[in-house]
């Protein structure tokens, strides 16, 4: 089969998928239809907000559906009559089986972990909340389980110590794309040897979970190591951003503050009170379990993002604790 015979039928939200579609684009295969989440209100004036990938596809006149339900009898007849020989899943909801078991050539996703280690929403802010020192690019067949099917092929990259999540999803992003498209043309030439992800675990081993991420999740714990906390914060940084709340006793106003942090490092400053601040000139430290932190770049509720020195320049009541 030539590439430009392969009918594909891409299934995808954000800009993490748009990266693999513009290379599938790119690269002259057929995309017979894209598929997408509906438009939804966002802000205070309640426009509808478009899916990156939905932006992509009317940019290059893609033929596009955005389906409520995915069990729909309408949409998956719409499905079914575009005939499409492979199905693309990247950063998508959970299909239906309807769905995946349609095309002839299977339904493959793109995950960014190396599979079976973070099985989940969040797998790239897991890997670095957890301190791990790899990650990577899974592509795999999908089945019933959600990130269980059996894996056609992977791709690892390091993460730097101070690195956070934001650069590794843009590294993570591009791999995928070489990932994606390195999968299609071996499904093309029929060579594939999946390989079932229980096979990669050792006796008694389990997978690893990544969870979605609430904003408790995103609270920061003064009672951990400083090392931990560190981990904590760039996992999520930029987004959605690790956060504490300041004592603001010393303000007229008297309410605490949330504050986000999205830079920090540990130091060799021996803590003596979990949450305690310590102000000295333009530098801000809290105390960990252990040893302090330093904080680097913060953002008020309310404020611009900024550096700890023009912030502590413009805090007008003293930072004492967190609370």
């Amino acid at each position: 089969m030539k590439k430009e015979d392969l009918r594909i039928v891409f299934l995808g939200t954000p800009e993490f998928a748009v990266e693999s579609l513009d290379r599938i684009v790119s690269e002259g295969y057929n995309v017979v239809g894209v598929v997408t989440m509906p438009d939804k209100p966002a802000g205070r004036g309640h426009h509808m907000l478009q899916s990156d990938v939905k932006k992509y596809a009317l940019a290059h006149s893609l033929p596009l559906l955005q389906p409520v339900n995915l069990k729909d009898p309408e949409f998956v007849a719409q499905l079914r009559a575009l005939n499409a020989d492979l199905f693309i899943v990247i950063a998508f909801r959970m299909l239906p089986e309807v769905v995946w078991s349609m095309p002839p050539l299977g339904t493959f996703n793109l995950h960014a972990s190396l599979l079976p280690r973070y099985r989940g929403a969040a797998p790239i802010n897991r890997a670095v909340i957890n301190g791990d020192t790899v990650t990577g690019v899974t592509t795999f067949f999908l089945r019933h389980e959600i990130d269980t099917g059996d894996i056609i092929s992977q791709q690892s990259i390091s993460i730097g110590p101070d690195e956070n999540v934001g650069s590794v999803h843009d590294r993570l992003m591009h791999l995928g794309a070489d990932l994606t498209i390195d999968t299609i043309r071996h499904i093309i030439a029929g060579d594939l040897a999946p390989i079932p992800q229980e096979s990669m675990l050792t006796p008694g081993e389990q997978p690893t979970p990544a969870p979605k991420i609430f904003k408790d999740t995103c609270r920061i714990d003064w009672n951990r190591t400083a090392s931990e906390l560190h981990n904590h914060i760039r996992g999520l940084s930029p987004y959605p951003a690790a956060w504490t709340t300041i004592d603001t006793t010393g303000d007229p106003a008297s309410e605490p503050l949330q504050l986000k942090i999205f830079s920090a490092r540990p130091t060799t400053r021996q803590a003596t009170d979990p949450g305690r601040i310590v102000v000295e000139g333009n530098r801000m430290f809290i105390d960990a379990a252990d040893f302090a932190l330093e904080i680097l770049e913060v953002q008020l509720a309310g404020k611009r993002r900024m550096e700890v020195a023009p912030f502590l320049l413009g805090t007008k009541f003293p930072l004492t604790r967190t609370i």
